[in-house]
């Protein structure tokens, strides 16, 4: 059986090829985090009222009380969709009565905005939403927009890994790239709605299936200890450095065409990565190019300044690669035995759950109290240290626990935000960055122990399964940002909910910490109930290294 990771050993873990392979690949996933949440800026809502046109002739008196008061989570705010009758009122201004002394204002008619809106500019120079006016009776494109971005990753994350085993890593991931930068600068000039929302769509296919590619480009490229980092650390904390960036951007540029383009130009940059990053050895060995797999890892060698053995892969190896490629599984094998059934149900509602809770939580960072850049970089910020906390939970503590622990903690702290008083604006701030903490730990951690709880038979589509509801969740998560224009806690209280719920429902899974992975289907039905008690050994070092070769597992199907 051919032992990649044994047959590059000589390469070394951290030479300058690895070097330039992480940072380079962690690095392209930078725009990733740029157009991931660009869309709380881009199609932002700003405070809106009706507009009540010059034309009208309304005294200054009348002019002043046009818009009726509303109540919202508890203070009287001026409607956004309302305006009293303009006749009238002309009617009224006209005859020289007064609002309040000869005319009760509230016990007239109403009308809707039919002259338009007048947008408070303070904040938003210029949006997709004050563009085409998405207010009112046609507020539901605005979460439609962001749900259609996200139905693109869907369906890119659905493609992405057939595409990639069919054509290449390397390919793919730089067609996706142009993909992505292309359509978003065809964006910048979309001359409707229904355009915009259309080549969104498009680039959130582009935008997941780069991102998928960079991810399993470096797990096959690199060896195991760069890997492991590569896969917890270095992309996530790369594309966070990306989202942490969005909001600088979005600060200096308030119109959201020319903020739009500012954030596809970098993407320009990763072109001359087509010259430096290889395609990977192993995709190539899998397709049967062997010769060209060894001048890569020879080249790697040369750079590292290492020898490279006469012989790298041996022909017995090589030919049981092509007799296991024989032996297929279908996706109907997840659900073939209670046991995988059952796991496969949970892993669909904890991804579904976690996915909705990070881009829930992310998404509604507009409608958080104080400046929108601040906050949107506060929870961008906070990703760092709860990917470098997730990697140090999964090397020391159960599996279980540490899901458990972090579903906790984001959902009890979501459910709290209720009870600060509104003016605490600093405290609600800070509960909803631990909210983030938690869930971010908990999805971070998903693709491990999903990768753990599956036999490597099916592995693959384990994850991918998972990661397609996750897919699904974040589909679904504007509407429930859409819920906080109505009730600013609404949203919280619902995805508290669930991040709770389905935190206790975690203890519910096998434990895969400390144990081996299972290899077969058969040896998976050992599973007694949602018991984990395997009837095979390895021994703790190879363990190890299975656990964490299980972190790569999600590649082709993430």
């Amino acid at each position: 059986m051919l032992d990649y990771d044994q047959s590059i050993s000589f390469l070394g873990e951290w030479g300058p090829y690895q070097l330039i392979i992480f940072f380079l690949l962690s690095a392209s996933t930078i725009p990733n985090g740029f157009n991931g949440m660009s869309v709380m800026f881009l199609a932002a809502t700003p405070e809106h009222r009706c507009s009540v046109p010059d034309s009208a002739n309304l005294s200054l008196a009348w002019r002043n009380v046009s818009i009726p008061w509303e109540e919202k989570d508890g203070v009287l705010v001026q409607s956004r969709c309302w305006r009293y009758k303009l006749d009238t009122l002309r009617s009224f201004s006209d005859q020289g009565l007064l609002p309040g002394l000869h005319v009760n204002v509230s016990d007239l008619e109403k009308e809707k905005c039919l002259d338009g809106w007048d947008y408070d500019r303070d904040i938003y120079h210029s949006t997709v939403i004050t563009e085409w006016d998405i207010v009112c009776d046609n507020d539901w494109k605005g979460p439609l927009t962001t749900s259609l971005f996200f139905a693109g990753v869907l369906t890119g994350s659905f493609i992405s890994g057939q595409l990639s085993d069919s054509f290449g890593r390397k390919k793919i991931l730089f067609a996706t790239m142009a993909v992505q930068t292309g359509f978003s600068i065809i964006q910048v000039f979309s001359n409707s709605w229904e355009m915009f929302a259309v080549l969104f769509l498009i680039v959130g296919m582009g935008q997941i299936s780069n991102y998928v590619a960079a991810f399993i480009l470096g797990s096959e490229i690199l060896g195991k200890s760069a890997r492991i980092i590569f896969s917890t650390l270095g992309i996530c904390i790369f594309f966070a450095i990306g989202y942490m960036i969005l909001p600088l951007f979005a600060y200096f540029l308030r119109d959201w065409r020319t903020l739009l383009m500012a954030l596809t130009v970098p993407g320009l940059l990763c072109i001359p990565l087509w010259w430096i990053i290889p395609e990977s050895p192993q995709w190539l060995i899998s397709q049967g190019r062997i010769e060209e797999a060894e001048a890569i890892i020879r080249k790697a060698a040369k750079r590292n300044k290492i020898p490279a053995p006469a012989v790298i892969f041996k022909d017995t190896e090589l030919d049981d690669i092509k007799q296991r490629q024989n032996k297929r599984h279908t996706i109907l094998d997840l659900i073939k035995t209670s046991n995988i059934r059952i796991i496969t149900i949970l892993t669909i509602l904890f991804w579904l759950t976690v996915s909705i809770g990070y881009f829930g939580i992310s998404l509604n960072t507009p409608n958080l109290n104080g400046d929108p850049y601040l906050n949107c970089f506060l929870l961008a910020a906070i990703e760092v240290p709860s990917y470098i906390i997730a990697w140090q939970l999964l090397r020391v503590v159960p599996r279980r626990y540490s899901m458990c622990g972090t579903m906790l903690l984001g959902g009890v702290v979501l459910l709290l935000i209720q009870l600060v008083p509104i003016d605490l604006h600093i405290l609600s701030t800070i509960m909803v960055m631990v909210g983030k903490f938690g869930v971010t730990a908990a999805f971070s951690m998903a693709y491990v122990y999903t990768a753990e709880l599956y036999p490597t038979v099916i592995r693959n589509m384990g994850v991918g399964i998972g990661s397609m509801s996750s897919r699904v969740g974040s589909v679904i998560s504007p509407y429930f940002v859409y819920l906080g224009a109505y009730n600013r806690l609404l949203p919280y209280i619902l995805m508290g909910t669930l991040t709770v719920i389905m935190g206790l429902i975690v203890l519910l899974f096998p434990e895969t910490f400390g144990k081996p992975l299972p290899e077969t289907m058969d040896q998976a039905q050992d599973i007694n109930g949602l018991c984990c008690k395997r009837k095979f050994h390895i021994d703790s070092d190879e363990k190890s290294d299975e656990i964490k070769n299980g972190m790569i597992l999600m590649s082709s199907k993430l």
